[in-house]
């Protein structure tokens, strides 16, 4: 009976490594997967970063030639 417990005992314990270097690949596998995402978090904020700014810097633009091109018309009503 000491040797059929023992045996199992034995064979859980096998089990439950496997099982325990399977979930270690696993949490390797996530683990890398998670730093890829996380990389490209970063880069695509960045990237959002840059927009935002190019935007500002159009928008600023528009409102320069806005303001020439009202500035151009005034200037052109008195004479009619």
């Amino acid at each position: 009976m000491l040797d059929a417990a023992l045996n199992k005992l034995s064979q859980f314990t096998e089990q439950l490594i496997e099982k325990n270097t399977l979930v270690e690949q696993k949490n390797e596998q996530l683990q890398t997967q998670y730093d890829d995402l996380q990389q490209t978090l970063n880069s695509l904020k960045e990237e959002n970063e840059s927009l935002q700014l190019e935007a500002l810097e159009q928008e600023e633009k528009q409102t320069a030639v806005i303001d020439k091109v009202n500035e151009l018309l005034t200037r052109l009503q008195p004479a009619q």
